[in-house]
């Protein structure tokens, strides 16, 4: 599978993250078969969380790497500082304790990725990042980063790394997916918009995806007329969306893929480095994610393609240039802002 490289990790990080927020002591065999498949199909990263099932997707993941003896082998992304029913946690206790419990859970000494779950925006820069930064001197997070924190504040926090010797931010997870939300999916959430994946290029910073496959939009299961799923609605519902995804079943159509296939190759091919978190629960669903991850192919025909391209869907296109390529197995899409065409 193929993967990014993320600053102060040691360890490739497959482009396709195992979620977890469905693992609980009760469905351990269900969990660990699931681990056992995304292992076997090249994945190696899986995202868990201090609030997960109540801490349970931890504890899970723990005892499945020490009963199967590939602790070494996996990059665990995991988060804290999640607020709760008091407000914000965003501060240096908190963030202390979140840890702490997270390593005892896991049951390991070193977690290779760190994110804080929010941000608080009262909370200065400084203090974050003061605090993140005795895990790392002391060998215990690989590399910090964050979940739901706008560019800008990403930009302050290691800005002041910067300014003052210490280790800052080096990868971001908000959601990014094909389909563009209406609102945020819950409090504090932070989707990428065009400022935010123009300021990623820029940086070369890496973009953990949430909810990469806008929670199944894009399978085929969902219409207008189907209304039963609330979060969904009011999230994804748009006459924009729709028409995303019109135009990804009608491509995916042409050259023999499938919508998911072409909202998923979105994600993964950003001019940035960006993996896409999953939520497969069993080996069929992984098997069939697998088939969707390619490795770009590029080409000196794509000014042509792009331009067919445009010529035959025109201004129906928001984000403005997309094409899609076809060599052998291999295919390539990529939806992006570029001038020229536009």
């Amino acid at each position: 599978m193929k993967t990014i490289s993320i600053e102060g990790l040691h360890k490739p990080v497959s482009v396709l993250m195992k979620g977890s927020d469905y693992f609980y002591h009760e469905n351990y065999d269900k969990a660990a078969s699931n681990l056992d498949a995304y292992f076997a199909i090249g994945g190696n990263s899986i995202d868990t969380a201090h609030l997960y099932s109540g801490g349970q997707s931890e504890e899970v993941i723990g005892r499945y790497m020490r009963e199967r003896g590939t602790r070494d082998q996996w990059v665990i992304l995991t988060k804290g500082a999640h607020p709760d029913h008091n407000g914000p946690r965003v501060n240096a206790r908190d963030i202390r304790n979140d840890i702490s419990d997270s390593l005892k859970r896991l049951q390991t000494d070193f977690i290779d990725l760190y994110a804080l779950h929010r941000d608080d925006p009262a909370v200065p820069v400084d203090e974050i990042v003061e605090t993140l930064n005795e895990y790392v001197s002391s060998g215990t997070v690989g590399a910090i980063g964050v979940s739901n924190w706008t560019w800008q504040r990403i930009q302050a926090a290691n800005d002041y790394a910067s300014a003052n010797g210490l280790v800052g931010f080096s990868f971001s997870s908000p959601n990014l997916s094909l389909a563009k939300p209406n609102e945020p999916f819950w409090a504090g959430c932070v989707s990428a918009d065009a400022e935010t994946c123009a300021w990623h290029e820029a940086e070369q910073f890496p973009l953990l995806s949430w909810s990469s496959q806008a929670r199944g939009f894009f399978t085929g299961r969902f219409s207008p007329d189907i209304r039963d799923n609330a979060d969904l609605v009011r999230v994804f519902y748009s006459d924009a969306n729709w028409e995303r995804y019109a135009r990804a079943k009608q491509l995916a159509e042409a050259k023999n893929v499938t919508p998911i296939q072409i909202a998923l190759a979105y994600v993964l091919s950003q001019p940035f480095p960006a993996c896409a978190l999953i939520g497969a629960q069993n080996a069929e669903e992984l098997r069939f994610i697998r088939k969707n991850v390619y490795r770009r192919t590029f080409s000196e025909n794509r000014p042509h393609l792009a331009e067919v391209f445009l010529a035959r869907y025109g201004s129906r296109v928001s984000e403005a240039y997309t094409f899609l390529y076809l060599h052998k197995r291999t295919v390539y899409c990529h939806l992006q802002w570029i001038p020229s065409f536009c």
